[in-house]
């Protein structure tokens, strides 16, 4: 597990700089947060991490439904799937498990 030090994070509890973002990030953050990750979860946690180093963005819902099911598959590229995952607001939370910023259109 990765030392707190780490890992500089906004206000918001987003990583400052997702260039230094590694798998051990989303583990501490699921840990500090009662969360145990899946293989499903990892799965999407590294295609949004893909999506942003192809489009050098962190995606909104739209945009990463898309890209999921093309790479992944449509029933991974559902909302409905993303959502049994990571509650709330799914492309929100995928970007702060895979350290990207917040999408400009999420609350």
């Amino acid at each position: 597990m990765a030392d707190l030090k780490e890992y500089h994070l906004d206000e918001e509890g987003f990583l400052e700089k997702p260039e230094t973002w590694d798998p051990g990030f989303s583990e501490w953050l699921a840990a500090s947060e009662g969360v145990e990750l899946t293989e499903a979860h990892r799965e999407l946690i590294l295609a949004t991490r893909e999506f942003y180093d192809l489009y050098h963005f962190s995606p909104s819902m739209r945009p990463l439904i898309k890209f999921l099911a093309q790479t992944l598959g449509d029933e991974k590229g559902r909302s409905i799937y993303l959502m049994k995952l990571f509650p709330g607001s799914p492309a929100r939370e995928l970007s702060r498990y895979a350290g990207l910023h917040k999408p400009k259109n999420c609350l």
